[in-house]
């Protein structure tokens, strides 16, 4: 189903096709482009980081980042019960097992649950700054010096948001703040973390080019024009989260006092705008039918099949699986068009029989 409005739709209007074209008209179209290293230095100078290794996507900058630290069989680490699953794959994907925490009302992980969860053989923790809020990273981080551990943050939909643990990693997927179609970057200080990171998404090849391969490693490598399209973003960084800021705000007046809508606390930069709805469901197709495309929350860690565990439904990460609703949210979104997705889920909850009131901001 096509829809007038929908979740989300990448800014494409800066200097994307003129790189692209550039890279192709040069014949630099591989993962050792040029544009590569210039969009992975641009990347990590505008969050304050020393180096940025560019790969696939995500998931591979979470599993590259474990690597690297040296995470493997037996270890385990500490992952948010509320995250997109591929946080936890990333833990598998080494061998390792993921170790689940909890949520607090702002969905990022519950600081206060952490360390009851740490045993001899945690390694690293990987707090995720869930739909643009920035967790509690100053509690994370003493943690992790009292237990020696390493920090890898999930920064997959926190663009903007500064690194200060081991290794942040982002991702470039198209419904990203910055995109690249498909892509990730490992964001790190740290310059042999970097060097490792580098080796190991270009499937460990020694220097001689021998093919002697010492280590089991990937094809994690970006493509020059995903870096060309990249790069491009990254140069209106600053211009794309004001834009997203004033759509917050927007959003945050359009929807206040909706009985039956809850508003979530605000965000460090915004992804996604995110609610908690009675009778989604049915409002969700009710906005479908006015043209509006809607996306639901993450489901716990723990409601997964890889990860099963009965107790799931007695989790905050469970009861805001429940509800949660993302609404539209992109840069070319106007002032009008969010009028017209507020006044739909107005007519929605004024039509829809009374439900309790629920205040705006609150759990």
């Amino acid at each position: 189903m096509s829809f007038k409005y929908p979740a989300s739709r990448p800014a494409l209007d800066g200097r994307e096709l003129e790189y692209v074209t550039e890279t192709i008209r040069d014949g630099w179209i591989s993962s050792q482009s040029p544009v590569v290293q210039r969009f992975e230095e641009a990347f990590a100078a505008y969050h304050g980081t020393v180096h940025g290794v560019a790969c696939s996507s995500g998931t591979a900058a979470l599993t590259l980042a474990l690597r690297a630290l040296g995470i493997g069989p037996g270890d385990e680490v500490i992952v948010p019960e509320f995250t997109f699953i591929t946080s936890a794959w990333a833990v598998t994907y080494t061998g390792a097992t993921p170790v689940f925490v909890d949520c607090g009302d702002d969905l990022d992980i519950d600081v206060e649950l952490i360390e009851r969860k740490i045993t001899p053989r945690t390694k690293a923790v990987m707090p995720v700054h869930v739909y643009g809020r920035r967790c509690d990273m100053a509690t994370i981080m003493e943690l992790a010096f009292e237990y020696n551990l390493r920090v890898v943050e999930d920064s997959a939909e926190a663009h903007g948001v500064r690194p200060v643990g081991d290794i942040a990693c982002f991702s470039l997927f198209a419904n990203k703040t910055v995109t690249a179609g498909e892509g990730g970057v490992c964001l790190t200080d740290d310059p042999r973390l970097a060097r490792q990171m580098a080796h190991l998404r270009a499937m460990a090849t020694p220097a001689d080019h021998s093919y002697l391969h010492k280590n089991l490693a990937y094809n994690f490598r970006m493509t020059g024009m995903q870096a060309a399209v990249a790069l491009a973003q990254v140069e209106r960084m600053d211009e794309i989260l004001a834009t997203r800021r004033t759509i917050e705000k927007r959003y945050d007046t359009l929807l206040a006092g909706i009985p039956g809508l809850t508003l979530m606390p605000p965000r460090d930069v915004l992804w996604m705008y995110d609610v908690r709805a009675q009778q989604r469901e049915e409002l969700r197709a009710f906005l479908a039918e006015a043209s509006i495309e809607t996306r639901l929350f993450f489901k716990p860690m723990s409601r997964q099949p890889t990860y099963f565990h009965p107790d799931w439904r007695s989790l905050n990460a469970g009861r805001f699986s429940e509800d949660g609703l993302h609404l539209p949210t992109y840069t070319a979104l106007t002032e009008e068009d969010q009028a017209y997705v507020a006044g739909k889920i107005r007519e929605f909850y004024a039509r829809a029989p009374s439900g309790r009131a629920v205040a705006a901001h609150g759990g």
